[in-house]
């Protein structure tokens, strides 16, 4: 995984389709779907740490975007 969009079709090989039309939203809630499927031991600890790292630049860059 290297893009936000590589996410989202991980998440979608899990039934999981994420979109409110708000970006920041649908980062956090991305983040809070990985979080379960980890928890539920779905997926390996490397996709999570992977997947979570560039969820959360994204969500930095967003959230300094909005402060401009």
């Amino acid at each position: 995984m290297r893009t936000i969009y590589d996410i989202q079709q991980f998440l979608k090989s899990y039934g999981t389709i994420i979109y409110t039309g708000h970006r920041l939203s649908d980062l956090q809630l991305m983040e809070d779907e990985l979080k379960e499927l980890y928890k539920s031991q779905l997926i390996e600890m490397r996709e999570f740490q992977t997947a979570l790292l560039i969820l959360r630049q994204e969500i930095a860059m967003e959230k300094e975007k909005q402060e401009k």
